[in-house]
């Protein structure tokens, strides 16, 4: 018995003795870190960096800070300092900039403390101003420092001092910080996007560098611009086939000019937004298109109607998927002599997350106040482009009508009083052109172009018959070219698949027929009111010898001119006339109608519009020579021998 209560002591003393040991092991292996880890990290290349103690719980010396980024690459950098307020670590030189996941280990254990962004800098020996929240430096390929370049949230606008560094007091509203390229440079590309801004990262009150860098580009005073009109990408309608088509002509014409500078500039509506989610089709497949399909061409993004998110219940929130992933939604740039801004004006606001999508052509007062910042670095003498995607006018019967939001267009007006501005627009899927001369404008030298649309009728007339890719208006679809020269702007429009010289159609209507034979589909139960839809090009084309020709000169502008002469040398008198395009009709609108289950009207079908001329020949056999001259004295004829057919075949692009 004495033995057993002696191997109870001896056991109760070894089980006190490992029980102490433990917790003693306990201790010294806590792990219990805490300190604040801040979003953004701004650092030198090999640089160090204090980050603030929690609660005195700091890392040991011997831990291993541990960087890993979204591809699995860590990087281990020492902890040179460490104290129960701050603890200090050195960067590992092969750290670039970018997302990391921080972690600590000591020996076998391994913590993670969540995500941050590593951004490189260069010391510039610069101190901020004390509330400033973003500032920067910018320079060129050779690190020399760029003074003079305007900087800008979307709110306040500042300069680069003479050292290449600007620094602004911002809220951080729109969440980017971007640059207006200077004349004579160009910056970096992913892709087809041009980097002239970033995505700001840290909270509104943080102190965050955003870094730029331009390269100079010789002779950049010549160069082209291309306008591309809406390209409504959706994953339907053989869009992708015939986008192809487009790019590939826009190919050609670059490789017929290599060695000039060329840009572009989308003007709205690349994608879709009611496809978005029902074929999986918004941005990031349209820059596959773009990025697979076209290179080394820099495309600055105008936003459109269709590149807001309709599940949006604001127009901020109806934009933060175009913020993301495409441009800042307005911002300027200079090429060469020109002064290039980009405006938003699609006012969602009234947006309710559904597809009613009600939106207003208007430029909001934010833009507005920008605007006047951004131009007070401009010079009165430099012409301005403004690129924005609805029209700012439209054409009637009587005249050119305001069609935007009267108040704030009028306050845009005056802002650009004193400037030469040529607004470029879209959205109509037509063309028009306005001039300094109408009385719309005032006593403001300003035009507007209404470019065509890359997919003319929303890729209607191509998939239905191929090889007639034209707009409700009879518009080729395709782009417009833009040479400038110094401050000497020159334009013209290029068919999709045609030749440079393809300016206007004619029509012998002797032989341009419409009835109801060509629709016999159409059921009896049609509604009336569809039905008179389809009646307005019977109308319009009944069967006669007038020995009338229509003309489709579709970038007519007032200072154009035509001359009809027939082939005893009369000059034939020619009438400016609204009309319904023949082509267009046979090739979308018949094959609309001609439909079994029609029950509505259908949609992209052939609208009136202006830019027609009919003349009146002498008899059916009479051939005529018509002879269009735009107002930089390019000429386009036809010598057209009546009778001519009209027949789909016959209009077709060979």
């Amino acid at each position: 018995m004495k033995n057993f209560f002696k191997y109870l002591l001896i056991l109760a003393i070894v089980f006190q003795y490992v029980a102490c040991s433990s917790q003693e092991d306990d201790v010294a292996n806590e792990f219990e870190v805490q300190f604040e880890l801040p979003a953004l990290i701004d650092i030198t290349k090999g640089g160090d960096y204090v980050f603030r103690v929690k609660e005195g719980k700091s890392p040991s010396s011997t831990d291993l800070f541990i960087l890993e980024s979204d591809a699995g690459i860590s990087f281990v950098c020492p902890i040179i300092k460490s104290s129960s307020e701050s603890f200090t670590i050195r960067l590992a030189s092969e750290c670039t900039s970018g997302y990391y996941r921080v972690s600590i280990k000591r020996d076998t254990r391994k913590k993670t403390f969540g995500k941050t962004y590593i951004n490189i800098v260069e010391d510039i020996g610069f101190i901020p101003d004390e509330g400033t929240t973003i500032y920067g430096f910018v320079s060129s390929g050779d690190g020399t420092a760029v003074e003079n370049v305007v900087v800008s949230d979307g709110v306040e606008v500042t300069v680069t001092d003479q050292d290449g560094v600007y620094q602004l007091k911002s809220a951080k509203k729109q969440g980017i910080v971007y640059i207006s390229i200077p004349g004579g440079y160009e910056v970096s590309s992913n892709g087809v996007l041009p980097k002239f801004f970033n995505k700001l990262k840290g909270a509104p009150n943080m102190v965050e560098r955003i870094d730029f860098s331009l390269k100079k580009v010789n002779n950049q005073d010549s160069y082209k611009v291309f306008m591309l009109g809406d390209m409504h990408l959706a994953n339907r309608t053989s869009d992708a086939k015939q986008f192809s088509e487009f790019t590939a002509d826009l190919t050609n014409y670059m490789d017929r000019h290599s060695g000039e500078n060329m840009y572009a500039i989308a003007l709205g509506d690349m994608t879709w937004e009611l496809y978005w989610y029902s074929n999986n089709y918004y941005f990031p497949q349209y820059l596959n298109a773009v990025n697979t399909q076209l290179k080394e061409l820099q495309i600055f993004h105008v936003m459109g109607n269709h590149d807001n998110d309709y599940m949006g219940t604001s127009d901020f929130t109806a934009e933060i998927k175009y913020r993301d992933l495409i441009a800042p939604t307005y911002y300027s740039f200079n090429i060469g002599k020109v002064h290039y801004v980009v405006i938003d004006n699609i006012d969602c606001s009234n947006y309710d997350g559904t597809e009613s999508r009600k939106y207003e052509k208007r430029v909001s007062s934010e833009q507005l106040n920008w605007l006047v910042k951004d131009l007070s670095h401009v010079d009165k003498s430099t012409p301005v482009v403004v690129a924005t995607h609805a029209q700012i006018f439209y054409p009637t019967t009587s005249g050119f009508k305001y069609d935007h939001d009267v108040t704030n267009t009028t306050t845009l007006f005056n802002i650009l009083a004193g400037y030469e501005v040529h607004f470029v627009t879209g959205h109509t899927h037509q063309m028009f052109n306005v001039t300094p001369e109408s009385a719309i404008v005032g006593n403001h030298n300003f035009y507007e172009h209404n470019s065509g649309a890359v997919c003319a009728s929303w890729w209607w007339s191509g998939h239905l018959t191929p090889g007639v890719h034209i707009s409700p208006d009879g518009t080729p679809g395709g782009y417009a070219i833009w040479d400038v020269s110094g401050t000497d702007l020159k334009w013209r429009y290029k068919a999709t698949g045609w030749p440079e010289d393809y300016q206007f159609r004619s029509y012998d209507l002797n032989n341009v027929n419409f009835s109801m034979a060509d629709v016999p589909l159409m059921p009896s139960s049609t509604p009336d009111a569809t039905r008179k839809v389809y009646l307005q090009y019977v109308d319009a084309y009944p069967a006669n010898n007038n020995n009338e020709v229509l003309i489709n000169i579709w970038n007519w502008n007032s200072n154009w001119t035509l001359s009809v002469v027939d082939e005893d040398g009369n000059n034939l008198t020619h009438e400016a006339i609204w009309a319904y395009d023949p082509l267009h009709i046979a090739a979308l609108s018949v094959k609309r109608f001609n439909q079994a289950n029609l029950t509505s009207t259908p949609s992209f079908v052939t609208q009136k519009f202006t830019h027609f001329f009919r003349v009146k020949a002498n008899d059916a056999d009479t051939d005529l020579s018509i002879t269009v001259k735009d107002e930089f004295g390019n000429r386009w004829s036809e010598n057209m021998e009546r009778p001519k057919v009209f027949s789909i075949e016959e209009y077709k692009r060979k």
